[in-house]
């Protein structure tokens, strides 16, 4: 990994999703320690792009057309993983729900799903311990027998973003982070991102709602059908006028205390 190398740097990429080009020509760049919001509405490409990032997809290789994560174009993707920490709905879908919440922190280090059968015994007292840290940190280390069908969305979220920090990644990636979450646990949620950003965590979060979008984010990149219409500073970005035009709809923008909230025009 080069010391000075971008995070992302995508250029001319041409990336397809099963039978739909979501993205033509798209260029990108995100530096290092940069905190940065990707909004749009459904259908902008946000998850597409999310996939790309964790190499879960792949541009179509061309000419003039390159994708590089921290410097490199090719990595091993479980090496990967332990720069890169990722919080989405999808992966949370993906485990079953006798999962404890400790074989799902535990799983961090594997970048697996859980840690079943032969991939149990290659999970060592000090991965155990590091994952009991992490879960004390985020206040659910009462919960590490327990199974995450009987937990509420906030734990389980909870669960989740203590998978994500185990190994201390430099980056965390987080796909529309508050989603089913209620006030209470929403709000915690966000103030626990807010700290993490405070510490020096880099921080992208994958969004189309305003308020899940901490103080700390000073950069918001907006998508519209596979297009960057904007990229820049939140209070240039985040404006009624833009926002109206992407959405195909009257909005408002309101900030308050660093937290934009969006309501009808």
């Amino acid at each position: 990994m080069q010391p000075e190398a971008k995070l992302i740097e995508i250029q001319n990429a041409t990336i397809w999703r099963g039978t739909t080009c979501v993205f033509d020509g798209l260029d990108l760049e995100i530096a290092q320690h940069e905190r940065v919001a990707i909004v749009g509405p459904n259908g902008a490409g946000k998850t597409t792009l999310l996939k790309v990032i964790n190499r879960e997809l792949y541009p179509v290789v061309q000419d003039g057309s390159s994708l590089r994560i921290l410097g490199l174009e090719h990595w091993n993707v479980w090496e990967l993983r332990k720069h890169i920490g990722v919080v989405s709905h999808d992966l949370q879908q993906r485990y079953t729900p006798t999962t404890t919440a400790l074989e799902v922190v535990v799983s961090g280090f594997h970048s697996s799903i859980g840690v079943h059968g032969t991939l149990a015994s290659r999970v060592n007292a000090q991965q155990l311990e590091a994952a009991r840290a992490t879960m004390a940190e985020l206040g659910v280390e009462s919960l590490a027998g327990t199974a995450l069908k009987s937990m509420s969305t906030g734990q389980q979220r909870r669960c989740l973003l203590a998978r994500a920090l185990v190994h201390e990644p430099d980056t965390l990636i987080l796909d529309e982070p508050t989603a089913g979450l209620d006030f209470a646990a929403s709000f915690d949620y966000l103030g626990r991102l807010q700290r993490l950003a405070d510490d020096g965590c880099n921080i992208i979060i994958v969004t189309h709602h305003l308020n899940e979008i901490p103080p700390a984010i000073d950069r918001v990149v907006l998508l519209k059908q596979g297009r960057i219409v904007a990229d820049g500073p939140k209070f240039e970005v985040l404006t009624s006028e833009l926002l109206s035009d992407v959405y195909e709809t009257c909005v408002r923008v309101a900030e308050l205390d660093g937290y934009y909230l969006a309501y009808p025009g």
